[in-house]
């Protein structure tokens, strides 16, 4: 289970509000991103700024896990460099929502915040390594995806949209690996909060 940190509790994610947010003209990790007019103009509700928070939780146990597949060294050469352009767009994602939050006057949680655990042997072979990366993508997919039909304000939903391309990319080169499709449903399926919340407790301790 998540640990108690202010701010994610099932029941903070959907009560929590957020204040300032019209300072995300200022969020340096939206630069380039969103538009600054479309922040102004369309800042996130209580019910969007619960999107994030357990969007910036899931995008913490995407950076672990690939830190981790990393630093195993099971994969080599362009295996490698996949997880570690992965890694990289994960990240990115993060930075954004955390930056959301924090215009919003929220501290975001960080790695420091949650205790990530994994099944046995997860990262004991390329594909270990494989068949769990592509079930975490599928599971940040249909998160995106439940956010994009979720969120309240136009831009985040933008964002997420963009995200879940994201995501799919990483799917699709994980999913071969551990002896899967490349290619997926023509329409994934979206996640609801709910659904989200309760995968990330499988991984979390």
């Amino acid at each position: 289970m998540l640990p108690p940190v202010e701010g994610f509790s099932r029941g903070a994610l959907l009560a929590r509000g957020g204040v300032g947010a019209a300072a995300l003209l200022g969020a340096s990790a939206l630069g380039g991103v969103l538009p600054s007019s479309a922040a102004a103009a369309d800042p996130p509700s209580d019910a969007d700024l619960s999107y994030v928070r357990l969007l910036v939780a899931a995008e913490l146990l995407a950076i672990d896990f690939y830190g981790n597949a990393i630093a195993s060294k099971k994969l080599t050469g362009a295996a490698q460099g996949n997880l570690r352009r992965a890694k990289a767009d994960e990240q990115r994602h993060y930075d954004m929502l955390a930056a959301v939050l924090t215009a919003a006057s929220q501290d975001p949680l960080t790695s420091a915040d949650i205790d990530f655990t994994y099944p046995a042997k997860a990262f004991a072979s390329r594909g270990s390594i494989a068949r769990l990366g592509s079930k975490l993508e599928a599971l940040f997919l249909g998160a995106y995806l439940g956010a994009v039909d979720g969120y309240e304000a136009a831009s985040l939903k933008q964002l997420a949209a963009r995200a879940a391309a994201s995501e799919a990319q990483h799917l699709s080169v994980l999913s071969p690996a551990a002896g899967g499709p490349r290619f997926a449903a023509a329409f994934p399926r979206p996640l609801t909060m709910d659904r989200v919340s309760d995968a990330l407790d499988a991984y979390t301790s």
